[in-house]
């Protein structure tokens, strides 16, 4: 799958300017009972190429604008894990993971494309190069368990430092930086979703702004909690639906611009009579920013906003079995935690190319 992203500054400091982006994704998973006898087991493999621009340098935005934005370009093998099943209610993967896969994921906010509606900002932006999320991954263990039809338990480890084959410096198999904890339990069914989750890592971290009488950064422990939510509220299978998600999430607040915040929004499927994959989605993502960091702003001279503020609209329509056109619009107030700041608008187009 190829993901092509027009995208184009309205307002900010580099008004008007365009950029495009692309991701190219090739999939591969296996049943590896039928190929090698293995009872129970199967293997994922994702391997990804990213090109493009940075919209989010014009955009001037804490939490950015576009989840195919990457810093710096590389072939990755994102994905390369094997799953084992054991018994008929419980399974583990081990091998490189993508974190946001299964944990801290509303299903109904998938369509956006603010990266503030995949994993939350304040655990996107921990550890010392994030966790193991979008664009670099990290050797993970996960077990998940289910309890009858609906419920389940799942908890991973993961290394405290995301690295895949493809990025500079390659798989951290030192552990150096020690490890992410997170688990998440919750309830699922088609249309319905109640979860909540809570990590930490093992290994203390640099403050974001705190310094000792030397001038040191303080080391602190990062950890967080999140809650999240999902409901078909009118609908159902084969005829237009509408589900509305919600989430929360708080951290130590110490490490990362970001104390926590919460997302919300929509998800109307079937939305053109006879078009079945015409989708049209709404969400507000809202990163509240440490005192820390407003603490920094001050001193900056500048006039520090408690949160920064995202709205989104999107509409994504198939347009041929290989073909699918998404025109998308965010405006976002307070960007960089700044009160006050002249809003910025971005505006994107995103072609989904299957092959």
């Amino acid at each position: 799958m190829e993901t092509i992203d027009v995208a184009s500054v309205a307002r900010g400091d580099d008004r008007n300017r365009t950029y495009m982006l692309d991701s190219t994704d090739l999939t591969v998973d296996a049943d590896l009972h039928r190929l090698t006898g293995w009872a129970g087991a199967k293997a994922h493999i994702d391997v990804m190429r990213t090109t493009g621009g940075r919209p989010n340098d014009a955009a001037g935005t804490l939490q950015g604008v576009n989840n195919i934005e990457v810093a710096s370009h590389y072939l990755r093998l994102f994905e390369a894990w094997v799953e084992q099943r054991l018994g008929a209610r419980t399974t583990v993967r081990t091998g490189v993971y993508d974190l946001n896969s299964e944990f801290y994921v509303n299903g109904s906010a998938g369509l956006l494309i603010s990266p503030s509606f995949g994993a939350g900002s304040e655990l996107a932006a921990s550890g010392p190069n994030g966790p193991s999320i979008y664009p670099s991954t990290a050797l993970t263990v996960r077990v998940e368990h289910r309890f009858g039809q609906i419920a389940y338990a799942r908890a991973a480890i993961l290394n405290g430092s995301a690295g895949c084959l493809g990025d500079p410096h390659g798989v951290d198999f030192s552990f150096r930086d020690g490890i992410l904890a997170i688990a998440e339990l919750g309830v699922e069914r088609p249309g319905f979703k109640l979860a909540g989750g809570y990590w930490r890592y093992s290994k203390r971290h640099d403050d974001y702004t705190a310094v000792d009488a030397d001038g040191m950064p303080l080391r602190r422990l990062d950890h967080g909690g999140y809650a999240i939510a999902e409901l078909q509220v009118l609908g159902g299978e084969g005829k237009r639906s509408l589900t509305a998600f919600g989430r929360a999430g708080m951290s130590g607040g110490s490490t990362t611009p970001f104390q926590g915040g919460w997302q919300a929004g929509f998800l109307i499927e079937r939305l053109v009579a006879g078009r079945p994959d015409s989708q049209f989605s709404f969400g507000m993502s809202r990163g509240t920013t440490t005192p820390g960091y407003r603490t920094m702003l001050l001193e900056e001279g500048a006039r520090p906003s408690r949160a920064e503020t995202t709205f989104e609209l999107t509409y994504s329509d198939r347009l041929a079995k290989w073909l699918t056109v998404q025109p998308d619009v965010q405006l976002v107030t307070d960007r960089g935690g700044v009160e006050k700041t002249r809003g910025v608008i971005v505006g994107t187009l995103r072609l989904t190319i299957a092959f």
